[in-house]
């Protein structure tokens, strides 16, 4: 089901570094439906070894079969949506960001990149017409690679920050680990902007005005506004230093036909960069809104995506998140 190139390592090499090449998305496979498991996992365990489950999409592979999968509305209308090519491919699909709070604080302090995998998603699928469950996420060195952190001590505390979560879904889970093995990474895997406005003496104004205009501009073009972490509220909550940012939030997109046509028509393994995560921030006592995301062209080139419509969907995403963020007031960097 995924990339031929995916190659079965033992459950104790986890966590350690292969010889391979450059390691793109780890799961764990186990036989059977193991559904009920992870949804204890994620919803009740993770709290324990302190990840924070921020929004769960569970069984998105039902809403694809409501929305392009029937001729009909409940109304009895004919269903606009409808795809002529319909086949049900997916037993499960489900998108569950989490991200360890207190452990990325003072790494986000120093690279707040990070926030475009933070919070990221522990993503679960099973096919259809396969008896197996497969759970995992994308590697941290490559999460590190794509937005750019160069600094050996962060790299080695943001991917030790994975290493209790990754023993408790083989623990849970079980199953086989997989690896699959990528050559490089897009020419320049990030989007970045800048927007400098009139900062008030009340922040929260610029801040309330700015996110009803995105949120707006992005659901006109048929995005999904799919989650919203405020890490500066956060860090306030649990009484941790987080001032050097007047501001720091991301947003998870998605667009549902892109990933339908994704994620329903053979490559269910790139659920693990879904949903897309927008991080922003404004540096303490600055007039400047800095946003980045990762590309999905890193989707293309990690998980070796060699269908010309899925690569051309990836490219037209990329193109018009852009050309949306300029109509914004922003600079692309």
């Amino acid at each position: 089901m995924i990339s031929k190139v995916i190659k079965s390592v033992a459950a104790l090499s986890i966590t350690a570094t292969m010889a391979f090449g450059a390691q793109g998305v780890m799961f764990n496979v186990a036989d059977g439906n193991a559904e009920t498991t992870y949804n204890t996992m994620v919803n009740q365990k993770i709290k324990s070894i302190g990840f924070v489950l921020s929004d769960p999409h569970a069984r998105i592979n039902d809403a694809y079969e409501k929305k392009y999968g029937s001729k009909t509305l409940e109304d009895g209308k004919p269903n606009p949506g409808y795809d002529p090519a319909w086949k049900k491919n997916l037993d499960n699909l489900g998108f569950f960001t989490v991200s360890n709070d207190v452990k990325i604080r003072e790494l986000l302090l120093k690279n707040p990149e990070l926030g475009g995998f933070s919070p990221f998603n522990l993503h679960i699928f099973k096919g259809l017409n396969e008896n197996k469950t497969y759970v995992g996420h994308v590697m941290p060195q490559t999460m590190l690679d794509i937005v750019g952190v160069k600094d050996e001590a962060v790299r080695k505390e943001f991917a030790a920050s994975f290493t209790e979560l990754d023993a408790m879904v083989q623990k849970e889970i079980g199953g086989k680990v997989q690896v699959n093995e990528y050559k490089s990474l897009p020419a320049k895997p990030m989007m970045q902007f800048e927007i400098t406005f009139n900062r008030p003496a009340d922040l929260s104004e610029y801040l309330d005005e700015f996110q009803e205009k995105f949120e707006a501009a992005f659901e006109k073009n048929k995005y999904i506004i799919a989650g919203f972490k405020n890490y500066k509220e956060a860090y306030v909550d649990l009484n941790l230093e987080f001032s050097k940012y007047d501001a720091y939030f991301t947003y998870s997109l998605c667009h549902f036909t892109f990933s339908y046509n994704v994620f329903n028509k053979g490559r269910p393994d790139a659920g693990a960069f879904a949903p897309c995560s927008m991080y922003m921030y404004i540096p303490k006592d600055s007039n400047k809104l800095v946003i980045g995301m990762p590309r999905l062209a890193n989707w293309v080139s990690v998980l070796n995506i060699e269908d010309k419509d899925m690569q051309k969907s990836v490219q037209d995403l990329d193109t018009e998140i852009t050309q949306i963020m300029l109509s914004l007031g922003a600079k692309e960097l």
